[in-house]
């Protein structure tokens, strides 16, 4: 993990843009619409619309106009509003539901029964009564201390992860989080009893203080505001749920000074739209998004040479394009299934040296990506966990526009 990050959060026209820099290297970038409230995470007292039973799947509304899909072949974990003994879900009856993906063009949104209630170093799981301890943290001296600190808390109703963030928290931390985590989940079983139909009982915070949140406590040294009114939101949030970040919180004395133009944020955003991304050896890579995966081309471009071993700065290029890859997958957040087909090289241990290096590059993202294999022609499979929606969905057409007349 990265030391000495540096998290920038800036108001530009209608979107609070979160910056993550390694010294001036962007590594994250997130945008949040003023104007417009998330559903991801949020928990909702829903109420079964349909049910249908070839693709085994029940729809679920939680507003007046708006509804979600809800799969029936996970192991359905029914928070409901009314008593009942039957396992099967019943058309008609209420129960509470979270988003677990946001609405894409014309899919709806998907939701689960399996509630969650995350916090920095540990997630509440409503249904599951264990504790277990994120893979990324290895040691297993660690691992058992941190289990030995939660399982006290843990009930027949919820038990809880614990998050890479833990790693290095003192204990005390630990458990006023886990306290706090228990009363926010039995005053939301409560909100679901009493509060009516549709009523939106959890709501996730905003995007720019998830961020905060889910950043790794050793590795960020400063969060930084231009703006007051979010620098008064920051502070709140740091005071109430995480004081010992409290100090790491500035803002510019000098109201003059522009983080955005000091940091080229908003240029950079533009950046991370474009299809093209250059090398420095002259090549360069083609992003491609779909519905279904994400296709990365790794061209030569100007990087054609008169060399004799062609091979070798084939090699060359396609190690440069899989520390690229790395760096740009986390920077737009692209998730799902990702095809990168790098130059083609005959050597055998070429292709597994390349494999390994992407292997190392993509270990540096803290949202879990796993290289799968490499194909005779050089075509790469890799997955990302899907947290959030991909940059180039969080920003509208309108807004990318804007960006260039800037």
């Amino acid at each position: 993990m990265q030391s000495n990050q540096r998290l920038v959060i800036v108001r530009w026209k209608d979107q609070i843009l979160s910056a993550l820099f390694s010294e001036r290297e962007l590594l994250e970038l997130h945008c949040d619409k003023i104007e417009e409230e998330s559903i991801l995470g949020n928990i909702y007292i829903g109420k079964v619309q349909n049910i249908v039973k070839n693709i085994n799947a029940a729809f679920v509304e939680i507003s007046d106009k708006k509804v979600c899909y809800l799969p029936l072949t996970e192991d359905l974990n029914l928070l409901r509003r009314e008593k009942n003994t039957n396992h099967k879900l019943l058309q008609g009856e209420e129960l509470l539901v979270q988003i677990s993906k946001e609405d894409v063009k014309t899919k709806a949104p998907v939701a689960t029964t399996k509630l969650s209630i995350p916090g920095k170093y540990l997630v509440l799981v409503y249904g599951k009564p264990i504790s277990c301890v994120s893979s990324k943290i290895e040691d297993p001296k660690r691992r058992q201390e941190l289990k030995n600190s939660i399982e006290p808390y843990v009930t027949e109703e919820y038990g809880f992860i614990v998050r890479t963030n833990a790693k290095n928290a003192e204990e005390n931390y630990l458990i006023q989080e886990a306290k706090v985590l228990v009363n926010r989940y039995l005053q939301l079983k409560k909100d679901g009893k009493y509060q009516n139909r549709f009523s939106k009982i959890f709501q996730m915070l905003p995007a720019y203080l998830c961020t905060i949140r889910d950043r790794d406590t050793e590795s960020l040294s400063e969060i930084i505001t231009d703006d007051p009114i979010l620098y008064q939101q920051i502070k709140e949030y740091l005071t109430c749920y995480q004081p010992e970040d409290l100090q790491k919180l500035r803002m510019p004395e000098d109201s003059s000074i522009s983080l955005d133009r000091v940091y080229r944020i908003s240029l950079q955003l533009n950046e991370a739209l474009q299809k093209r991304v250059w090398l420095k050896s002259g090549g360069y890579l083609v992003i491609e998004p779909t519905e279904a995966l994400t296709v990365i081309d790794v061209n030569t471009g100007k990087a054609v040479t008169k060399k004799k071993n062609v091979q070798e700065t084939f090699f060359q290029i396609n190690v440069e394009a899989a520390k690229e890859i790395a760096k740009q997958i986390r920077l737009r957040n692209i998730s799902g299934i990702i095809i990168i087909d790098f130059i083609n090289m005959q050597e055998e241990k070429a292709r597994e040296d390349l494999l390994y290096t992407l292997k190392e590059f993509v270990k540096q993202d803290p949202v879990k990506t796993t290289v799968i294999d490499m194909t005779a022609l050089s075509l790469v499979e890799l997955t990302r966990k899907k947290e959030r929606r991909p940059l180039y969905e969080q920003v509208e057409r309108t807004t990318v526009n804007s960006i260039k007349k800037d």
